[in-house]
This record gives structure tokens, sequence and C-alpha cells, in this order.
């Protein structure tokens, strides 16, 4: 290796620093610390993450999966538009959500008062439904998850041929036949990818669960880390957290190779869009219209609501100061992340090393950990060095700098770009790979350098992906929990940590103006790829 390619190697290592370390854990348990834990409260933690996989997991696919066979295939008063607005609950965080429903459905809230008073009854004398419970965080998940599975799925039914339908038709077979024995086969590892998707997303949140008083390892690791104080405790949790993640990583390769495997085998023809009428349109447009409502319309006309009744709130000057540190904290998280992620995947480009690319896969896994393994995988080795500086610089200068790392704005940018790392990582390669390697090969034989290259070549051409890369790492820095509630500095809050504040106190209305900002902006990248979705079908001739 040279220099370049060393420091790469360094730079891609040191982003995946916190997942080695929380990975290490494993091999130095800390035999006395799980045995209490596995007496105490890894069953349920395991038992409560194994039923959430397991329903969250049902739930998706039938919404992701009905949905997207009724898009792809049927032609219904309000299929066009409806196409994209099943993407509109990617914008809506699952917390949030949680937050809207709980003041919906909860014992003080408009649902039930209207039941109380239109049965006479009084608390007690009638069942109803607990949201803030596991059942209540399933439903949650799902109707905010979903979009995963429909979106892959979609896309898997619209590049199917024609020609296997056709022939299950000559052989007798009807619609519902052919959808169980030709269509869904078919897109089996689609379906898996978008489930797994779904999935990590599952086991990574920690405001919903939070919220809902679900004990699960998210919040576990929080309660060991902030309650108990026990920071061995919190990395053996993440471990095994971990663990989980990996095999749900390990299942979404295996059927994404499957899913390479069958596009390059199937057949251009598209599927012809078949026309209903009468109750099947409406049973199609009932399918497609209940996510969305569930899913967006209604969280968000309550937080309108919320925000109309504190209509004040808007008016403060500290709500614009949390808008302005969300904002220049995501933009510098950003241009942070998409620089890393533009110089790793030209290097890998140029040196395309055994080594370096095993290093840039490890940087590239972030986005599949849940931000609090980040969080407790980064605090530990930056605590070490702010306690080597300090010891250094008493012993040569007689003075204590204090903490330069841990607590600071540094601590918060570093785990976003662990976290984030891959979604501009995969943007900025998707766009490299329409760049052809003669390009770059021309270039050379014309004098100019590698740096040269990327700057007169290869940016003019990825401005497009860059600035995709860009709003997509902004939008999820506005809507990360769990890393910036443990690495924020003192004193210091965004958008997301003041709503799940305020609804942490029972103040849901005031929580309405820093979630609705977070959901407009979450609307960014959506109506990007619905615009990217609606391009797609204009071309294919729908």
């Amino acid at each position: 290796m040279n220099r370049g390619t060393l420091l790469l190697f360094a730079v891609a290592v040191l982003i995946g620093l916190p997942l080695i370390v929380v990975a290490l854990s494993l091999l130095n348990p800390q035999w006395d610390t799980l045995q209490h834990l596995w007496q105490t409260v890894i069953p349920e933690y395991i038992g409560h993450s194994v039923i959430l996989l397991f329903a969250v997991g049902t739930g998706v696919t039938l919404l992701g999966v009905s949905t997207a066979w009724c898009i792809s295939q049927y032609d219904f008063p309000g299929w066009r538009w409806l196409s994209w607005a099943l993407l509109l609950p990617l914008a809506m965080p699952a917390y949030i959500t949680a937050y809207t429903y709980t003041s919906l459905l909860d014992y003080a809230g408009p649902v039930q008062g209207v039941i109380r008073d239109i049965f006479s009854v009084n608390i007690g004398e009638y069942w109803f439904p607990q949201i803030r419970s596991l059942n209540g965080a399933i439903f949650v998940l799902c109707i905010v998850l979903y979009p995963y599975v429909y979106l892959i799925t979609r896309s898997a039914f619209m590049q199917q041929s024609t020609t296997a339908f056709e022939s299950a038709k000559t052989l007798g077979a009807s619609s519902l036949r052919s959808f169980w024995k030709v269509a869904l086969p078919l897109a089996r590892p689609a379906i898996a990818t978008g489930v797994t998707l779904a999935l990590m997303e599952t086991l990574a949140d920690y405001g919903t669960m939070e919220y809902f008083g679900v004990t699960v390892f998210t919040t576990g690791i929080f309660r060991t880390w902030y309650g108990i104080g026990d920071a061995q405790g919190a990395l053996q949790l993440s471990a095994l957290l971990l663990v989980f993640v990996i095999i749900l990583i390990m299942v979404e390769r295996y059927s994404r190779r499957r899913a390479r495997f069958y596009q390059q085998r199937s057949a251009t023809k598209p599927p012809q869009r078949r026309p209903l009428s009468g109750w099947r349109a409406a049973l199609a447009s009932l399918v497609c219209w209940l996510p969305v409502v569930l899913g967006f319309v209604i969280p968000a006309t309550q937080l309108l609501l919320w925000s109309v009744q504190k209509s004040e709130i808007w008016q403060q000057s500290e709500f614009w100061m949390l808008t302005f540190n969300t904002l220049w904290l995501g933009l510098l998280a950003a241009l942070i992340t998409v620089t890393l992620a533009l110089w790793l995947a030209y290097g890998r480009r140029r040196h395309p090393t055994r080594p370096l690319r095993a290093a840039i896969s490890l940087a590239g896994m972030g986005y599949a950990i849940p931000g609090i393994v980040i969080a407790v995988g980064l605090l530990s080795p930056l605590a070490w060095l702010d306690n080597q500086i300090i010891a250094i610089s008493e012993w040569v200068f007689d003075f204590n700098p204090g903490l330069l790392f841990s607590g600071t704005v540094i601590a918060l940018l570093f785990a976003y770009s662990v976290r984030f790392l891959s979604v501009s990582l995969q943007t900025v390669n998707s766009g490299l790979e329409q760049i052809t390697p003669q390009m770059d090969d021309t270039a050379r034989t014309l004098g100019a350098s590698g740096k040269r290259i990327l700057w007169r070549v290869h940016l003019p051409l990825l401005r497009s992906p860059l600035l995709a890369a860009l709003i997509l790492v902004l939008v999820d820095v506005m809507k990360e929990l769990p890393a910036t509630l443990v690495l924020r500095p003192f004193d210091f809050n965004t958008l997301a940590v003041r709503a799940f504040e305020m609804a942490s106190d029972e103040r849901l209305a005031d929580a309405g103006p820093p979630a609705l900002m977070i959901v407009a902006v979450g609307l960014i990248p959506v109506i990007m790829l619905s615009r990217a979705l609606r391009s797609k079908t204009l071309k294919a001739g729908e």
C-alpha cells in the first residue's frame, strides 16, 4: 500500500471504531455483569425483541406486498396519486407517530371521550386497547416502516414479465393462484430485503419503545448507562444487540444476491395494468388508502392541530435557536459525511485492494447499527483519549484542558458520520458507477493527477448524487434521537430531543411544533424519491 491507500484504510477503520469496540467486548465478557443481566433483564429484552421482529415483519409484509401488488398490477381510481403517497410515512419518525396516536387513543384522548359520551360509561366500565404497550408499538412501527417493503417489492413486481402470468393462465390458473404461485415466489428476495430493512429499524428504535414503556435492548442500554451508571453492562447489552443486527445483515446480503440472480434472468416485457371496477376497485383503493391515512394523514393532522394550538411557540426565540442548532449540526454532519464518502469511494475506485475494500465495508455498516450502540461504542475510546490528553497536559503544562471530545459536538459529529456514512457512500458509489473508467484513463494520458481527475472530471458529474446524499444525511441527522441523547453537550438540544422531552413530560401539544418541523424537512427526500418513481413510471409507458 502507498501512503494514500494507508491513509484511506486508517480513516475507514477509525470510522468503524465504535463497532470494533462493541464487537471486542464479546471477546472479553464480564461474567458477573452478564450473569446479573441474564437473571434480571436479558430474557425480557430478548422476548420482546423476538415478538416485535415477528409481528412487525408480518405486518409490514402484509401492508407492503398488498399495496405494491395493487399499484403495480391494477388500474383503479387514484392509483397514480397513491403510488407515491404510499411513501409519505417515511417522513414520519416512529416516535413522533407514537406521540400523535397516544394523544388520540389514550384515556384522555378524543376517541375514548366520544365512546364514553355515546355509551354513557366511565373508566373501568368498558374495554379499549392500550396504545402505550407492546401491541401499540407494533402498530406504530408497522404503519411507519411498511414503505421499505412497498418500495422494493413494487419495483420487483414491475420488473416481472407477463410471459409467466400468461403461461399460468393458459394452464387454467386464476389471478389469485397466479399471484401465489408465480408473482410472490419471484418477488420473495425483494420482499425479504424490504422486511430486513424494516426489522433493522425496529431493533434500532428507542423513542417509541421508551415512550410506550416497552423494555427492549435500546431502552435497556440507555437505562443501564444513565440510570445505573454501569458502562460495562451497557457495552455488553450493545454487543448482544449487535449480534441480532449482524444476523439481519447476513439475511439481507443473502436475499440481495438472490435478487441479482433473478434480475439477470427475468424477461423484459412489463406487466399490463388490469382495470378494476365496482367492489374490486373499492377494495383496492381501501387497501392502499388505509396505510397512507394511518401512517401519515392522521399523525400529520394531529401535528398541525398542536402547532396551531401552540402557535406562540413559533414566535419564541428558543424554538428558532433549536431549529438553528438542528440545521447547522445536520448540515455540518452532512458535509463531513459526504466528503468522507466521496474520498473513500474514489479511493476504492483507484485502489481496489482487498484490505481497503474490507475496511470501507466495515465503515459502511453504521446505518444498520442502532444509534445507541454506536454512541456506547464511541464513549469508551473518546473517554480514554480525553484522559490521556488531560494527563499529558497536566504533566507538561500543569494545565487541565477538560473534556475535548466526550460530551462535545465533536463526539456527535463523529457518531453521525459513523451512523450515516453508508447512506452517502451508496449514493456516491451509484454516481461513480455511471462514470466509465475510460474517462479516467483518458485524463491520465493527458497528464492529469488523481486529485485533478476528481476535481475536473468526477465532481461535475457527481453534483446530483452529492446533493441527494447531503439532503438524505441532513434529514437523518434531524430525526436521530438515541445517539443525540447520549452524546450531546450539556444544555444543547435539537428538535428531536425537544420533542422527546416534551412528550416524556406529557406535554404532547408542546411537542407539536418541533415534530412538525422534523416531518416537513423529512418530506424533501420523499418528494425526490416520488419524482424519481413517477419518471420511471412514465418511461415505462404506464
